[in-house]
């Protein structure tokens, strides 16, 4: 049984982590950086929660997230990474990838999606792309959050039984079961492709939620050679003294019930 990380102290380290990343994308915006970074791993492996938390205090006009839909008939006939290339960051942004076009070298590679000529393909030229991305100036970071088939499992099982998650499961996700040692497999021909020393792969256990938060922030956080900007003075200014103006009666407009108003009056009847 993996010794899970206690909560006090995630909750303690996780907050001191995000006011380095607020600290990291106002660097990321004066120096005019470009950031991409990958999230790729099984199914219920945590990449969704992770993103939720690197996201958290960010201003999304300057980190993005980017999970694209099923490719269209259209998006098919293109070059495989051209729908991807649009959403690449200007100076000053920073983009997370909930999937990218790994999804080649996983899931359409093991349930058929993709022909072989095509996953072949992928596999020689996806090295070339993120070289030119990294030749350009690109921080290009790839994280893979690696979980093991009990705990998966698991989290599946917990996801049905939570009407608040069950739409986080999939027919697909079922494959990750049942296809086990292929997605294994195709993981390790991924890596042994793609591993680049322009932009190599990070591997983060993830049995531990928690852990596998911290470990990936922090990490993160080493890899983006950002530093302390001070940011500019604000004052607030004075407000002007009233110059006659009069809100228009309540009852021109639509206003939201007071249900908040109604719970309490109940609550407070309740004792």
């Amino acid at each position: 049984m993996t010794r899970r990380m206690p909560k006090a102290l995630y909750e303690r380290e996780l907050m001191a982590l995000q006011a380095k990343l607020v600290d990291m994308q106002a660097w990321v915006q004066q120096s005019g950086a470009r950031v991409v970074v990958i999230f790729e791993g099984r199914d219920a492996a945590g990449k969704g929660s992770t993103i939720k938390r690197v996201t958290e205090y960010l201003n999304p006009r300057v980190t993005r997230i980017v999970a694209l839909p099923t490719p269209s008939t259209r998006d098919k006939t293109r070059w495989y990474f051209q729908r991807y290339v649009p959403h690449l960051p200007a100076a000053g942004e920073i983009v997370l990838f909930d999937r990218s076009w790994y999804n080649r070298a996983g899931v359409e590679r093991v349930m058929g999606y993709c022909t072989n000529e095509e996953y072949q393909r992928f596999l020689r030229q996806a090295p070339i792309f993120e070289r030119m991305m990294v030749d350009d100036g690109i921080i290009l970071l790839k994280y893979w959050f690696s979980v093991s088939d009990v705990v998966q499992e698991e989290r599946f099982r917990s996801r049905l039984e939570d009407p608040m998650r069950r739409w986080k499961f999939s027919g697909t996700d079922l494959s990750s079961i049942t296809k086990w040692e292929e997605y294994s497999r195709a993981k390790d021909t991924m890596m042994l492709h793609t591993d680049i020393a322009e932009a190599p792969w990070y591997e983060v256990e993830s049995d531990d939620k928690r852990a596998s938060r911290i470990n990936m922030i922090a990490h993160l956080l080493t890899k983006v050679p950002w530093e302390k900007v001070e940011p500019e003075p604000i004052e607030i200014p004075p407000r002007p003294a009233a110059g006659g103006y009069e809100r228009p009666p309540r009852a021109w407009t639509n206003s939201v019930p007071d249900y908040a108003g109604e719970l309490m009056k109940r609550h407070a009847a309740d004792g």
